[in-house]
């Protein structure tokens, strides 16, 4: 009994004391990279960013530098524990067994290395963030986490894909600054163009200025140009420019508002027919 009282006195004393220090260092220390990286990003920021990317950007880089921080206070834990339990071990051999022991690992865990470095540089050249929606290598949704190895996105079926960073060569980010609201309406070749022209216009700016929707909208919808017509339909294109996100919920008002105008003014919708059918 006296010599364990004698060992948590001093040594279990001291692994208490380093726990306790750890979590101080790790909870505190995560609380100061929190605030420091989201000052550092508002103060390096773009003129051109948005609140929104900010806020992707400034997520994005607490999580990395989080997670290294704690990385780094655990590590150091583990030594001083290990210190107290084992005063007598001497780290050097072990170090540089380790050494060894990772240029061997290196030769085989390459794709880890290229997926780290590559998750650096992804971060590092704010090719995307957390909470934006890309399209990566055929995979597309919201980036809910980078990781050091991968990627993990989460579509609209709810699905969720892990992309190791490594193999992420086209990325298409749909958030990025701002988004465009762009689609197209297939109308009768029979209606008057100038008359729908004015219906669009007229209809995308008054949507714009409305409190709902003017801090969604940066450009207007308005008419762009007519497409590819057949005997049976007229392609008209319309295009807007939208705050990030915002275009889905902008054209789909858009489509609707112009439903309900077309209806009023008597301008036909087109047919569209099959391609098979077209080329008869």
């Amino acid at each position: 009994m006296e010599a364990i009282a004698s060992w948590m006195s001093t040594i279990g004393a001291n692994i208490f004391i380093i726990l306790v220090v750890t979590v101080l260092f790790t909870t505190v220390g995560t609380m100061a990279v929190k605030y420091l990286v989201r000052k550092s990003v508002e103060k390096r920021r773009e003129r051109s960013w948005h609140p929104k990317d900010i806020e992707k950007r400034q997520r994005t880089l607490v999580v990395l530098f989080a997670n290294i921080w704690k990385t780094a206070v655990i590590t150091v834990a583990i030594l001083l524990i290990t210190g107290k339990l084992f005063p007598g071990l001497d780290f050097a051999p072990l170090f540089a067994g380790a050494g060894i022991f990772g240029v061997a690992l290196g030769f085989g865990a390459q794709s880890l290395v290229k997926d780290f470095l590559s998750g650096i540089f992804i971060i590092s050249e704010n090719q995307y963030r957390v909470g934006d929606i890309v399209d990566i290598e055929g995979a597309a949704g919201t980036v809910e986490r980078i990781g050091s190895r991968s990627t993990v996105l989460r579509d609209v079926d709810g699905n969720v894909h892990y992309l190791p960073n490594g193999m992420v060569q086209h990325v298409i980010n749909k958030t990025m600054g701002y988004s465009m609201a762009r689609f197209v309406i297939d109308l009768h070749p029979s209606s008057d163009m100038e008359k729908v022209i004015k219906i669009i216009n007229k209809t995308g700016e008054k949507l714009a200025a409305e409190e709902k929707w003017q801090s969604k909208i940066i450009e207007a919808p308005s008419f762009v140009s007519v497409g590819a017509f057949t005997s049976t339909s007229v392609a008209v294109l319309i295009s807007g420019k939208t705050q990030p996100s915002d275009q889905w919920a902008v054209t789909s008002e858009m489509r609707r508002r112009l439903l309900v105008e077309f209806e009023k003014s008597n301008i036909k919708l087109g047919i569209v027919m099959p391609a098979f059918q077209q080329q008869k």
